[in-house]
C-alpha cells in the first residue's frame, strides 16, 4: 500500500506535467504558423496584376549564308540558339516556318522561304499605345519580330531603336488600351529584398520565378550596374521585367552566371532608371548620344595609391589620353588619378566611364585630378562618343601595360628637343637597355620614365640623383609611358 501511494502522486503529476506541455504546443504552433505565413511573400497578385502587361517576343533572321546547316547544328533548338547568340557563338542557319503572321490562308508556310534564325526573349509593356521594352540582344540582327500578349494576340512589331551598350530595346506594336507596368524606384531597392520575375524562359510562356536581391550596383558593364538576384532565370527570359512586391518593375533581367548554359542561382537585371534614361532617347531619336573625354581609365590599386601618397585606393587611374580630344584640350595627362567629376565623386573606372557616358556632349565639367602629389581641378568640355560599337564612355581601348618592375639593370638617355616635341612630353628619359631584375619585370627598350616618386624627371642627372636619395626600405613609383600608355611601377632599391 505505501508503495501504492508513493506511485499515484507520481503518476499524477506527470500527466499534469504533459497536459501542461500539450497545451503550451497548441497555443505556440498556430501562432508560430501564422507568423511563418506572414513572413512567406505570397506573388498570386502580383501575377494577376502585373502578368498581362508581360509579352513573348519571337524574332526570325533570315540565313545570310548557304549551307550553314550542313556542319552539324542544325537542329539546335530556338532556346539555345537564342543563348548562344547572348555570348557571341554564332548560330547556323535553320528552316523553319515563319511565326504565324507569315502564314498562308491555309496556315502552311512557303516552302520557298529562306532558311530561318529563330530567337526568343520576353518583354514587358511601357505604355498602353503600344511601346514594349526588351534586351537590344533579344531583337539585334532580327529581320521580324513578332510580340504575343498573355490573351494570345499577336503584332508584328518595329523596333525603334536598340543599345547595345546598355543591352536596352524598344519596340512598338499597333495596339492601344494595353496594360502597362509600374516604374519602380530602384533607389528603394534593398539587398535580401524578395523580386518576382515574368518571362518565357526556353519558350514557356509567363512562367514566373521568384527570389531575393543578392546584391546591387554589381560592376559587370561599363555602363550600368546592375541588380544580383537569385530569381531563376534561363535562356529565353531575357528581356522580362524584375519586379518588387508592390508589383513595380525595378529592372530588365538581362545576364546570367553560368558554367552549364543554365541557372546557377545568379542572374543579373539592368536597373530600371537606367533603361528608362535609355528608353527615352531611343524613342525621341532612335539612338543614345553619350558623353566622351577620350581616356582609358583603371582601377587604382592600394600599393599604388600610397605609394604616390594618395592614401586610398579611390579614384580612376589615366592609361592614356587621345590626342585632341576632350580630355588633352582640358590638359589630363596619363598618370592623373581623376577622384571627381563633375562634382560626382570617382571611386574606380567604372564610375568615371558611368558619369561621363551620362553627360550630355558640349556640356561643361570641372575635373577633380591627383597629379604628382597634389590636387589640380580642370574644367572640361564634354565631346561626343563615336558611334563605334568598341568605344567605350571617357575611354579609348588601351595597350599592354607595363607590370610591376624593379628599377636594376637599367640604362637611360635623355630625349631631345625634337624627341619631346614629336612625343608631346615635357620631360622624360628613355629606357634605352634593360637587363636583369628590370628585365625581368618587364621594362624594355624604348620604354620613357616620366617620374619618380611624383617628381618629373627631366633628364638622366636628375633621374640618377632621385634614385640615389631613394631609401632602400621603401617602394618607388615611377610613372613609366610605352607608346601611348601611361602606368605606375613600383620597385624596391637594390639592399
Amino acid at each position: 500500500m505505501k508503495f501504492q501511494s508513493a506511485y499515484r502522486p507520481l503518476r499524477l503529476s506527470r500527466l499534469i506535467l504533459s497536459a501542461v506541455a500539450l497545451s503550451l504546443s497548441l497555443s505556440l504552433l498556430p501562432g508560430q504558423s501564422h507568423a511563418q505565413a506572414r513572413d512567406l511573400p505570397d506573388f498570386t497578385e502580383l501575377v494577376e496584376r502585373v502578368g498581362p502587361a508581360v509579352v513573348n517576343i519571337r524574332t526570325s533572321e533570315r540565313a545570310r549564308a548557304a549551307g550553314n546547316a550542313a556542319n552539324g547544328m542544325s537542329e539546335i533548338d530556338e532556346q539555345m540558339q537564342e543563348f548562344l547568340r547572348r555570348f557571341g557563338i554564332p548560330v547556323p542557319g535553320q528552316r523553319r516556318a515563319p511565326p504565324r503572321g507569315d502564314r498562308g490562308s491555309d496556315g502552311n508556310a512557303d516552302e520557298d522561304q529562306a532558311p530561318q534564325r529563330r530567337g526568343v526573349g520576353s518583354g514587358f509593356i511601357l505604355s498602353a499605345d503600344g511601346y514594349v521594352m526588351t534586351n537590344a540582344h533579344v531583337v539585334t540582327g532580327a529581320d521580324e519580330v513578332w510580340v504575343t500578349l498573355t490573351d494570345k494576340r499577336e503584332f508584328k512589331a518595329k523596333v525603334v531603336g536598340a543599345d547595345r551598350r546598355s543591352d536596352v530595346a524598344v519596340l512598338k506594336i499597333e495596339a492601344s488600351g494595353l496594360p502597362a507596368v509600374k516604374i519602380g524606384d530602384v533607389g528603394r531597392l534593398k539587398v535580401g529584398e524578395w523580386v518576382m520575375a515574368i518571362g518565357s524562359p526556353f519558350g514557356f510562356d509567363n512562367t514566373v520565378t521568384a527570389g531575393i536581391v543578392s546584391a546591387k550596383a554589381r560592376d559587370t558593364g561599363d555602363f550600368l550596374p546592375l541588380i544580383q538576384t537569385d530569381v531563376a532565370i534561363n535562356p529565353g527570359n531575357s528581356g522580362g521585367p524584375l519586379l518588387n512586391m508592390r508589383g513595380e518593375v525595378v529592372g530588365i533581367n538581362s545576364q546570367i552566371y553560368s558554367q552549364s548554359g543554365g541557372f546557377m542561382g545568379i542572374s543579373f537585371a539592368i536597373p530600371i532608371d537606367e533603361a528608362v534614361r535609355v528608353s527615352d532617347q531611343l524613342r525621341g531619336s532612335g539612338r543614345v548620344v553619350r558623353g566622351y573625354i577620350g581616356v582609358a581609365p583603371d582601377d587604382l590599386s592600394k600599393e599604388v595609391a600610397e605609394s604616390i601618397g594618395l592614401g586610398k585606393a579611390s579614384g580612376a587611374l589615366i592609361r592614356s589620353v587621345t590626342a585632341g580630344g576632350a580630355a588633352d584640350k582640358a590638359g589630363i595627362e596619363g598618370g592623373d588619378v581623376i577622384t571627381k567629376f563633375d562634382g560626382k565623386v570617382v571611386e574606380k573606372a567604372s564610375d568615371l566611364r558611368r558619369i561621363v557616358g551620362g553627360l550630355k556632349p558640349g556640356s561643361k565639367a570641372v575635373v577633380q585630378v591627383f597629379r604628382r602629389g597634389a590636387m589640380k581641378e580642370l574644367n572640361l568640355t564634354v565631346g561626343e562618343m563615336p558611334d563605334d560599337s568598341k568605344a567605350r564612355a571617357g575611354e579609348v581601348e588601351p595597350k599592354p601595360a607595363v607590370g610591376a618592375v624593379a628599377a636594376l639593370g637599367l640604362q637611360v638617355s635623355d630625349l631631345s628637343e625634337a624627341q619631346r616635341r614629336d612625343l608631346k612630353l615635357r620631360a622624360g628619359v628613355r629606357v634605352d637597355a634593360a637587363s636583369g631584375v628590370a628585365a625581368r619585370a618587364g621594362l624594355r627598350e624604348g620604354d620613357l620614365i616620366l617620374a619618380v616618386d611624383n617628381t618629373e624627371v627631366s633628364s638622366v642627372k636628375q633621374f640618377q640623383t632621385l634614385m640615389s636619395k631613394a631609401e632602400k626600405a621603401k617602394l618607388i613609383n615611377l610613372l613609366v609611358r610605352r607608346d601611348d600608355v601611361v602606368s605606375f611601377v613600383l620597385l624596391r632599391p637594390a639592399r
